[in-house]
């Protein structure tokens, strides 16, 4: 049975009670979460035998960030990809996306799920590209092939763009970047071919078949989202939205765990909307959401405009953030991108979770906050999201050791350091304060 299956009937799992104690929440709590399919435990059976670690996906746990990372027809091999593993994990990543879409698919994906303690998502149809000499040669009978295949491999969610129709097609034409979904684009270019419905869509219940033997988590792709701010929140997107809203009800009433995935770029303003209103169509699935990019002109510095968007998503609703490397639209990252991605969105769903007072969540600021006041550098060293950048900019300038315990940095110095006064002016009892601001309050009449 799946995890959601289970949590239906009343079932509290081993995983559950990971996620439970993972997120300071009750067990009953993330039951009842799974059952009503607002959050997912992305826990494929073959790799939870291994190494797994639970985690929980859903707007009742802490907001989540993917990293995605894979090779190319250009760069890369499972070495690279393995170092690009330990880096995003090391950092923080929740789930690790494999997009491989070179050479030696097969060892990468089974290299990095025999070796990752968090959950592995793939894109079942780059491998089916890879594996056909011509794409539009493709039958339905290989994506399924394909889905139990990675399935079996240990994969724990899949996105599958089941929600891009041919009646959909047209919305696109008027978009600036039309469909910039790699999957998404695939489909359309085959259904045009063949003038037939998406395969995904029409064997959707053959797919949720596979997905259930092995308790793969379906995470619904967003073929049509959109590439740019001017075609954000258009109908093409919508009009997908609302299939993926029926989808979801499919796949639950196969037993199956949903999470939807969301758009890439989003103007601020918007971003709430998109948030509310995928809740409101997908009935409450979790939301995964690319992004969102809130303007377009950052090239190498898509890590920050994304995350801004994410953090206000976050906030809105979403509950887990994919995130954006510093090479996004310019080239493939490599582990020094994984970790500028990865900081960056640890960031943003931070203050997401601060934003939406989860348990516990402002707990670290608060002591980070005590050690800075106590110059604690150390302790503020070990509290910050990325321990040796923070050591490292401190030592640039004042590297002795004795540096460590000293009440300045070298920004401020010894004589302006605020902190250092605030504590000259505490030593002052609160009576003698109160007794002179009086007396000043009396002089001034």
């Amino acid at each position: 049975m799946t995890q959601i299956e289970r949590a239906r009937k009343g079932e509290v799992t081993p995983e559950m009670e990971f996620v439970a104690q993972r997120e300071l929440l009750a067990p009953e709590l993330i039951r009842d979460e799974v059952a009503a399919g607002r959050m997912v435990i992305p826990a494929n059976k073959v790799h939870l035998a291994k190494n797994l670690e639970p985690m929980g996906i859903g707007i009742a746990a802490k907001c989540k960030i993917n990293a995605n990372i894979g090779n190319s027809a250009v760069t890369s091999d499972a070495g690279e990809e393995l170092d690009k593993l330990h880096a995003a994990v090391h950092y923080g990543a929740d789930t690790v996306m494999d997009l491989s879409t070179g050479a030696g698919i097969d060892e990468i994906r089974q290299t990095l799920v025999d070796a990752s303690p968090v959950p592995i998502g793939t894109v079942p149809i780059y491998q089916v590209v890879q594996n056909l000499n011509e794409f539009l040669d493709m039958k339905p009978q290989d994506m399924l092939d394909m889905v139990e295949h990675q399935a079996k491999q240990g994969v724990d969610y899949m996105t599958l763009h089941a929600g891009v129709l041919i009646e959909h097609l047209s919305l696109t034409m008027n978009r600036i970047t039309g469909i910039v979904s790699r999957g998404g684009s695939l489909l359309a270019q085959w259904m045009m071919h063949h003038r037939q419905q998406n395969p995904l869509y029409t064997h959707f219940e053959d797919l949720c078949d596979i997905m259930y033997q092995y308790d793969v988590t379906w995470s619904i792709g967003d073929g049509l989202r959109p590439g740019c701010l001017a075609d954000a929140s258009d109908k093409a997107q919508f009009a997908e939205l609302d299939t993926l809203g029926e989808l979801t009800k499919r796949a639950w009433a196969k037993n199956n765990q949903v999470m939807i995935e969301g758009p890439g770029h989003v103007p601020m303003d918007q971003i709430p909307m998109n948030m509310e209103r995928q809740i409101e169509v997908c009935h409450g699935a979790p939301f995964y959401v690319l992004g969102p990019l809130v303007i377009d002109i950052s090239p190498g510095y898509d890590h920050i405009s994304s995350a801004i968007g994410a953090a206000i998503a976050g906030q809105h609703g979403a509950s887990m953030l994919c995130y954006v490397t510093p090479k996004e639209h310019l080239g493939l990252p490599d582990a020094k991108d994984v970790r500028e991605g990865v900081i960056a969105y640890k960031i943003a769903a931070h203050a997401a979770d601060v934003a939406r007072h989860r348990p516990g969540a402002r707990d670290r600021d608060d002591a980070l906050s005590k050690a800075r006041y106590e110059f604690d550098w150390n302790r503020q060293f070990e509290l910050s999201l990325d321990p040796e950048r923070a050591r490292e900019m401190h030592d640039e300038t004042l590297p002795q050791e004795t540096f460590k315990s000293a009440k300045f940095c070298s920004m401020c110095g010894p004589k302006f350091c605020s902190m250092r006064i605030n504590e000259d002016m505490r030593k002052m009892a609160p009576e003698e304060l109160t007794e002179l601001a009086t007396s000043v309050a009396e002089a001034a009449k």
